[in-house]
């Protein structure tokens, strides 16, 4: 018999394993765009933008990052710098169009902050 699996970890594989099949296949109807993937703890936040055809990361930002210099790397206020850093980046390596990949977590909080704050620095999504 196989194991259960938590209702986070269902909700992790079926939303990251949709965006990245979607990528993968290649659909002629759809534009293919790299994901902006987003991963949270407590003691911090992380956010890469992926390119799932070629299976390379273009840009990534955490709050652990020393150009932040943050002291506190879990609150709402260093998501919002996560997400201006990781939307500079990626600009940088000339992206402007992504998916929103959230994970297993919920559209809320310090999640919704560095997805709107990407937004407002330039990152269609």
């Amino acid at each position: 018999m196989g194991k259960r699996l938590s209702s986070f970890d269902r909700r992790r594989f079926t939303t990251r394993g949709k965006l990245r099949t979607i990528n993968i296949n290649q659909n002629p109807n759809r534009e293919i765009r790299p994901r902006l993937s987003v991963h949270r703890t407590n003691k911090g936040i992380y956010a890469q933008v992926i390119d799932d055809v070629a299976g390379v990361t273009l840009a990534s930002a955490s709050s652990a990052d020393k150009d932040l210099g943050l002291k506190n790397g879990g609150n709402a206020d260093a998501a919002v710098k996560v997400g201006k850093l990781v939307a500079e980046r990626a600009k940088k390596a000339g992206v402007k169009k992504v998916q929103f990949d959230r994970g297993a977590f919920l559209y809320h909080g310090r999640i919704k902050a560095l997805a709107e704050s990407a937004r407002e620095a330039g990152l269609d999504f």
